[in-house]
């Protein structure tokens, strides 16, 4: 058996987040077109005397290293299964901001489901893989898919989207996370007594990620909790603009934010984005990277 593995995964974007009401079960439903970019989380599996988790990176001490962690319960999920001890040592190595609405939990579960398959020889098939994830959370598939999918339901069902080239983008970090939970919360407070209408993705936005054209991207890009992330998080607004004054084509909260996500042209204006939104003292960091990025993947 392997002593070791170590899985890489991707974080996400959502170049359109739709959102329905609230469901009798609390979730909502949504159309979720899911890009997956290049920063990554790598989660590294090791046999050890009982289930424990480590961590290291940018906002490490964020990251909680009990069970509650999803890289934790998925391999708890994985070895329930299979009837297995996990007594695993899942260390991760983060590079996904904590918290920013990029799907970095997410990620590391997936990277976990994977990698614990590897390490233990179970030889789940793609769909028992698929359906942990989907029990772990709504954006854990995805992370193990990567590409770009169409999520519906909660999102956690995936649909696989072509996409024609490369995106260009800037990821600015801000100098606080953002509860998922607290932003739908937030969501449903400033849509009370309104008819919010189903989500439906947007024919023009999956046609434009298609052909990978940039400027098309731009004009269709949406995000529903965008008002209710910037309630929450007024100081969001400067980012925003300051991307796009320094020539963003598109600018938008990822996910439940508060990580800012901007379009660029290309790599070159991605960079003096970047170098832009540093200088503008609105952000913690700003991250220059492309897409689509692959999912899940042992190294």
């Amino acid at each position: 058996m392997t002593q070791t593995v170590t899985v890489r995964v991707p974080a996400k974007v959502n170049v359109q987040l739709a959102v329905g009401g609230a469901r009798p079960d609390g979730f909502h439903d949504l159309a979720n077109v899911f890009l997956a970019v290049g920063l990554y989380d790598e989660v590294t599996v090791t046999p050890a005397d009982r289930l424990r988790v480590t961590c290291a990176g940018p906002d490490a001490d964020q990251v909680p290293l009990d069970h509650s962690n999803l890289a934790a319960r998925a391999a708890l999920e994985l070895a329930r299964r299979y009837g297995l001890d996990p007594a695993v040592h899942l260390h991760i190595a983060k590079d996904i901001p904590v918290a920013g609405g990029m799907a970095g939990g997410s990620a590391d579960g997936a990277g976990a489901l994977l990698a614990c398959d590897a390490l233990w020889g179970t030889n789940a098939s793609r769909e028992e893989l698929l359906e942990i994830c989907a029990e772990l959370g709504s954006d854990v598939p995805f992370s193990l898919v990567g590409g770009a999918a169409l999520g519906t339901g909660r999102g956690e069902r995936l649909s696989v989207l072509e996409v024609g080239g490369t995106f260009h983008w800037v990821f600015a970090t801000a100098g606080r996370g953002l509860s998922t939970p607290a932003v739908f919360r937030e969501f449903d407070r400033m849509n009370e007594g309104v008819r919010v209408p189903e989500p439906v993705a947007s024919q023009d936005l999956l046609d434009a990620l298609a052909k990978g054209d940039a400027g098309a991207l731009a004009r269709t890009v949406s995000n529903d909790l965008q008002p209710a992330a910037l309630s929450l998080f007024p100081e969001l607004a400067d980012t925003l603009a300051a991307g796009r004054a320094a020539g963003a084509l598109a600018a938008l909260v990822s996910g439940s934010g508060p990580t800012t996500a901007f379009l660029a042209p290309d790599a070159e204006s991605a960079r003096t984005i970047a170098e832009a939104l540093l200088a503008s003292g609105t952000c913690r960091s700003a991250r220059a990277t492309r897409s689509p990025a692959p999912g899940a993947t042992v190294l």
